[in-house]
């Protein structure tokens, strides 16, 4: 059993997957991008909150000229931390769930000190930009900020007063940034989805109608039988761009078939008609010589009539095996086979003397040096047998048969020609249809099956060539076999009178 499976789902599951991938890079980007934004925000957040804890750092007002941390002026919430240190290391002040948070800061980032130099004999502090670090605090993650700021002590005095350096460190809980950054990125892939599954029906639909006219085109066909030749495809099929090629194709095959099925329909109907007449004119032969007793001579006139016609139903089985043989191999060219077109028809001509001498006629050949067609030779021969003992059934007595083989913009070009009694144009159209012939009673006057320029027809098919026949009733007849021929077979002719 063969599995089989839907083109349209296999579509729609293409198409979904490549969304649902676009949606989860879209989803991973807005992630970032949020990310980067509020963690942006926060980072100013939290410099403004340092600023203003650095703010609150005043003058001691005591002997040491210190600074000390208002705490009247510090507000900060619950769960934020904070430490406030001088340039000595002294705190000023911190938050109850700070701990150690200098030196967790310390551990976490490098060369954390502030750099120190001296100026005119004065150790002092230089400024250092500001510093971010995550610590975790009591098992909550923190965004901590490292502020450097100078504070001034007495600023009246004659030296502009004393610089204080002061540095802050406040962290605050990411959790609330996170939630928020998470909470975007879920709106984005929930809209991702909501889409995804909208885009999904959509096309489920979409797609249904747009395979209407594949599915009409596909009833329509299999409504097509060996009695029904009837193909009518709806305009949609047509007008629709992906279905106009397999529309033409499917019309110009079914032409085919009908032909091929009416000439089988007609051969079958023609060749028990003339293997009927053949078997009737036996029947009636033995059934006259059983009436009553006959002669020794009367006996074998009646043989003979018998014997000739077994053996014209015997030539015309022949030649039906060998129109099947040939059309049966239509699509198994012989490659390389290559044959003298002028040397064949010379066997030929020999092999017809004969017959020709008993009718009175007379051969002119214009023979071809060198020059082959790629076909093979018994084909060839059967072909150029068959236009020859036609020609001579039909010549007049004293008649000439011209043969030519010619190069014809580098074509092989074999020319037959008569000057007997032609064809009437009315039977030029079916002259290579089988037991086709010019005489509607089927006269046994040739002896002919009908069969032999069928032959003809089905060998120059297989091999790519063309036969046409021109004829006049009365005048004669010609006819051209054209076979393609590769560069390089030159030719001369001569005329030869056999």
């Amino acid at each position: 059993m063969v599995n089989t499976y839907s083109i349209a789902r296999r579509v729609i599951a293409t198409v979904l997957l490549v969304e649902l991938v676009s949606a989860l890079c879209v989803t991973g980007l807005a992630l970032l991008y949020e990310k980067h934004t509020h963690f942006r925000a926060f980072d100013i957040l939290l410099r403004g909150r340092a600023d203003s804890m650095l703010g609150a750092v005043q003058d001691a007002e005591d002997a040491n000229d210190n600074v000390m941390l208002d705490g009247t002026e510090v507000s900060v919430p619950s769960d934020d931390v904070y430490e406030v240190k001088d340039q000595g290391g002294r705190v000023l002040g911190r938050s109850a769930n700070a701990g150690e948070l200098s030196k967790m800061f310390k551990a976490n980032q490098a060369n954390w000190e502030i750099p120190r130099s001296r100026e005119a004999g004065v150790e002092t502090a230089t400024m250092i930009p500001s510093v971010f670090s995550k610590l975790v605090i009591e098992n909550k993650t923190y965004r901590v900020i490292r502020m450097q700021g100078t504070r001034i002590v007495d600023p009246g005095d004659a030296n502009g007063g004393i610089r204080r350096y002061v540095t802050v460190y406040y962290g605050s809980s990411v959790e609330r940034v996170w939630r928020a950054v998470l909470k975007a990125a879920g709106f984005y892939a929930a809209s991702s989805l909501i889409v995804l599954a909208a885009t999904g029906l959509l096309m489920l639909w979409l797609l249904d109608r747009g395979l209407a006219p594949l599915r009409d085109l596909a009833s329509v066909a299999t409504k097509v039988t060996a009695t029904s030749w009837n193909f009518s495809p709806s305009d949609d099929a047509r007008r629709t761009k992906e279905l106009a090629p397999l529309v033409n194709a499917l019309e110009s095959a079914l032409r085919g078939l009908e032909v091929s099925f009416g000439q089988q329909r007609r051969f079958i109907g023609d060749a028990a008609h003339e293997l009927k007449t053949s078997v009737a004119i036996v029947k009636s032969s033995l059934q006259l010589l059983s009436l009553r007793q006959r002669s020794n001579k009367e006996y074998k006139a009646g043989l003979d009539r018998c014997l000739f016609d077994c053996e014209r139903m015997e030539a015309v089985v022949a030649q039906m095996l060998t129109l099947a043989r040939i059309e049966e191999n239509q699509a198994e060219r012989e490659g390389g086979a290559k044959t003298d077109a002028g040397q064949c028809v010379r066997k030929v001509v020999e092999r017809l003397e004969a017959m020709a001498e008993t009718k009175g006629v007379g051969f002119a050949m214009r023979d071809e040096a060198d020059l082959s067609v790629d076909i093979d030779p018994a084909e060839f021969e059967l072909l150029c047998e068959n236009l020859l003992i036609n020609a001579l059934q039909h010549s007049f007595t004293q008649g000439t048969i011209t043969i030519s083989i010619e190069d014809r913009d580098n074509a092989a070009q074999l020319r037959i020609a008569d000057n007997g009694e032609g064809i009437d144009p009315r039977d030029l159209p079916r002259i290579f249809d089988r037991f086709s012939r010019g005489d509607p009673s089927r006269s046994r006057k040739t002896g002919g099956s009908g069969l032999g320029l069928a032959i003809c027809k089905a060998i120059t098919d297989k091999y790519k060539a063309s036969i046409e026949i021109k004829s006049r009733a009365g005048e004669g007849t010609i006819v051209l076999v054209t076979f393609p021929l590769k560069v390089g077979d030159s030719t001369a002719s001569r005329l030869v009178n056999l």
